[in-house]
Order: structure tokens, then sequence, then C-alpha cells
């Protein structure tokens, strides 16, 4: 085929597909994109006895080294349940049974409700779902830059989320550092139940402010305190202080959720050469023994909770011990994480995560080797889906509609697909000459506009319309895409004497004080 042909066909292509068709660029609902089940078999990183190395080695720092624990009240749970507590150093040693009978416990799948019954998410087996970045001080947009996080900045990553089918849990997406610390929890709450009627998350900041958050989530969702703790509606994640210590306010919180019923995932950050051993089968085994160890104390507190395994294994760059995301071996090591939380029968959470500082190539190739990492690794939670740029350090508005093109991708390519005489397309075959072309088929023309996935982002044209149309470079356009999708937003609806209910609960929280993070 000719050069000149090509790209004869190329524009006539483009009359009818892609990026031309109307709706392009702006967020359409997919209800397909809302409960994601994966098709594709995990790829394992390290064959079965190799596997059980790690969990046997786990377990040997569990027993022998113990995990240092910074509660007075887990050490207590732990030594109840038979564990061998020094209260001198703080170091907890348990035994490979009790470790192992205490995570048996946990249940192997859980779903997550919300008000909206079509926004709840299942978390175990082949079920996938995308969560929003969590927890940066920053934020950013090409326009105004890197700059604090405000509680704006805050409702309008929740309006996004909110926007995209694809999206399917709220982390917190940026940190809202002008509102005062005692207040933020319930101004970051009510901003998701309010913005959103998808699944929220809380932070593990204090008895107190855990349960501000839990209370203003159960209003939302319309339970008694009974049945919401038998009836998960949000998660959490905490973070193991590697190596070997679980901090005083995590503990606390893997304790509230627990006695609570709603999910916890245990997440050690673990990179390898700097908060783990150089070498990845090494950080894994450290890895797991943090996971092991925060997952049996939630069991021992409330057995039967949900529970999910985190896996956070990266590097560093060894020449100036920057933390380094969407390496090889933080795809190597998400592919064995999902190995280790199948071994334990959990749900797997895994991360999209880059080190630019740039919304530009570097992030999205980085992010696209995590997601492969994440998704083939056989992930059921993938945490900062959307959004996440310079190591987690700040919300970018153009990365997020950078992820969301690419997790719709991923979600497109799990879709099945129809199989049968009309599908294998022997009538169109012969319907055309040698030589000839499919646009003008009768089966083409039936399936056009649906038969491929229609681009949010992408421009597929050719160079010199896409010049006529000024030029615009993936950044530029996804910053229009997410301006126009604020713009064009409607908030779910809330009912009046619920939402009435939550002020009134934040109203009287602010007037005592708001939260002692410290307790």
């Amino acid at each position: 085929m000719t050069a000149e042909r090509l790209r004869e066909r190329r524009r006539g292509g483009r009359r009818t597909g892609g990026a031309a068709r109307a709706g392009a660029g702006k967020p359409m609902a997919n209800p397909a994109f809302r409960r994601l089940s994966n098709p594709y078999a995990p790829i394992e990183q390290y064959s079965a006895d190799q596997i059980e190395a790690i969990h046997d080695t786990s377990l040997t720092i569990l027993r022998e080294i113990g995990i240092r624990v910074l509660s007075d009240q887990a050490r207590q749970i732990y030594r109840a349940a038979g564990a061998d507590v020094d209260e001198a150093t703080k170091h907890v040693r348990i035994e490979a049974a009790l470790v192992l009978d205490a995570v048996g416990r946990a249940p192997t799948q859980v779903t997550l409700r919300t008000r909206n019954p079509v926004r709840q998410v299942t978390a175990g087996g082949k079920a996938l779902a995308f969560a929003t970045v969590g927890g940066p001080p920053n934020v950013s947009d090409i326009e105004n830059g890197r700059r604090p996080g405000t509680l704006a900045a805050f409702r309008d990553l929740a309006r996004l989320a909110q926007s995209f089918d694809v999206i399917h849990l709220l982390n917190p997406m940026v940190e809202p550092m002008d509102v005062a610390p005692p207040f933020r929890h319930l101004r970051m709450t009510r901003t998701m139940v309010t913005q959103s009627d998808k699944v929220p998350f809380v932070y593990c900041r204090g008895i107190q402010a855990v349960a501000d958050a839990l209370d203003i989530i159960r209003l939302a969702n319309g339970l008694t305190e009974e049945l919401f703790t038998r009836t998960p509606c949000c998660f959490t994640v905490v973070n193991a202080n590697s190596p070997l210590q679980l901090d005083d306010l995590m503990c606390k919180g893997i304790i509230e959720f627990a006695r609570r019923g709603q999910l916890m995932i245990l997440t050690p950050f673990t990179l390898a050469g700097a908060m783990a051993p150089i070498t990845l089968p090494g950080a894994l085994a450290q890895q797991n023994a943090e996971a092991l160890a925060g997952i049996a104390l939630a069991q021992m507190v409330r057995p039967g909770t949900p529970v999910a395994y985190g896996g956070f294994t990266s590097n560093v760059d060894m020449k100036s011990g920057a933390p380094a995301f969407g390496t090889p071996e933080y795809v190597k090591a998400a592919f064995a994480s999902g190995q280790l939380a199948r071994r334990y029968r959990l749900p797997f959470r895994s991360s999209n995560v880059n080190a630019s500082n740039a919304p530009d190539a570097q992030a999205a190739y980085e992010s696209q080797m995590a997601l492969w990492g994440a998704i083939m690794g056989g992930c059921n939670l993938l945490m900062h889906g959307a959004g996440w740029l310079e190591g987690g350090l700040t919300a970018s508005f153009e990365k997020f509609i950078i992820d969301v093109e690419m997790l719709q991708m991923f979600a497109a390519l799990m879709q099945t697909e129809s199989f049968d005489d009309d599908a294998l397309a022997l009538s169109a075959v012969r319907e055309i000459e040698p030589g000839g072309h499919y646009f003008g088929t009768r089966h083409t023309l039936a399936r056009y506009e649906t038969a491929f996935y229609a681009p949010l982002l992408s421009d597929w044209r050719n160079f010199e319309t896409w010049q006529e149309s000024g030029a615009l470079d993936a950044t530029r356009r996804a910053n229009r895409i997410y301006k126009q999708t604020l713009a064009d937003f409607e908030p779910p609806a809330l009912d009046a004497s619920i939402l009435g209910e939550i002020d009134d609960l934040i109203a009287r929280r602010e007037s005592e004080g708001g939260a002692d993070l410290e307790r």
C-alpha cells in the first residue's frame, strides 16, 4: 500500500470515528465501566516454591525478630491473643500458627455499599476497582502551577471522580491545607458524600477523627449504627512504618475500623535499598511480615472484619536516595504481591504511581508500567488511579484526565466480545473486491459508531487537521477536558434531611473544638 493511499484511508476513517465523533473529549456514562472483572490470569513473578520461601521468611521475621508496636492498646490485644510482648522494647513476636489463624479469619471478598446501588464496589476474586489519587499536600495545573491543596481543589477533584464511570472509589484527593487540622476530616468527608455517591475514604488520624468521619458516612447511607457495623461503606489505608514498626495512630485506625466493620487495607511502604532489603525477595519478605502483622491485629479485634492486602514495594535511586516508581522492579514486586495476597486468600491492593514532576511523557510511561504491574498482577483495588504526580506529593488535574484515559482503555480491554457468525464477518469479506476497503460495507455501516473504544483524550486526526485546530498536545487537551467537566458537573442527589443531620453533626463537633488528632 502506498503512503498516499494510506493517508487517504486515514482521512476517510477520521470522518466517521474516534475523536471526530460528537461527544469525544467529554465524560460519557458507560455502565460497562462501573463494575469491572479482570478476565486475564494474573502474571506470576515467582514459582510456588519461591512464594513459600517468602512466606516462611516472613513468619520467621515475626517469630524471631518481631515488629515494634507503639500502641499500648494494640500490644494488649496481641498479648491477649497469645503473642509474646516485650514492653521494654515494645516488640511483639508472633508465632506462625497465631498469625495464620488470625489472617485466615478474614473474608476473601468484601462488597462496599454506597447509597447509589449501581456504585457499590466488590473487592476480591476477579473484581477490579479504581480509586483516585490520595493524600498529596499540593495540587497543580498547567495554568496556575504547583500550590498547596485547598478544600476547593479537593471538591473539584471529587467532582472529576464522580464524572467518570471508570473511577469507583474516592481517596483523599489532596490535602486541604486551608482547613485547620482538627476540622479537616469533617470538611473532607462532607465534601465526599455531597459531591459523589461513590465509596469514600477515611484517614486514620486518631480515634475522634475516625469516629466523626464514619458517623458522617453512616448518616449519608441512612444506616443505624448496628447496620453500619455489618455493612462496609468506606475504606482506609494503614501504612506500616517500615521497617517493622506499627505506629500508634495507625494501630488505632486498625482497631477502630475493625470494631466498626469497615474495610482496612494494610499497606507497608517498602522501598528496596532504603526501608527494606535491596533484593526484591528480601523486600517482599519484610512487606509480607508487616502486612500479616497488621491484618492479624484487625482479626484479633473482630474476627471476620474486612481487610485487604496492600503491596507497595518499589526501589530507590541509589545515587540520590529518591523513591522511584513505575520501574521494572516495581512491576515485578506488584506481580509477586498479588501472588502473596492470593496465598492468603485476601483482596489485593496495588497502585498507579510515577516519579515525574510534570504531567509529561515520563508520568505517562511510568504510570503505564505501574498499571500493567497492578492489573496484570491481579489487583482488586487500584489506589492512586488518577491524578498522582511527583512521587505522590502533587495531585495534578491534567494527570487525572490522562490517567482516566488509560483506565478507560484497560476497562475496554476487559470487555467481552461476541463471537458468533456475525462477528466472524464472512458476509463482509464476500462483499468487497480484493484490494478494496471495508468503510462502506453494510457490516461496517451498522457498527462503526460503537465498534471501537472512543477516546476521551487521544487525538487521532492527521497532522494537518490537528495543526489547524490549534496543535494542542495531550496535556493541554487534558486541561480543557478537566475544566469543561467541572463546568458541566451536577452533584448526585442527597436527601435534604440527611444532609441536615450531617451538618448538625459537623456544627456540634466544630463547636466542641474538632478532633484531637493525637488520640
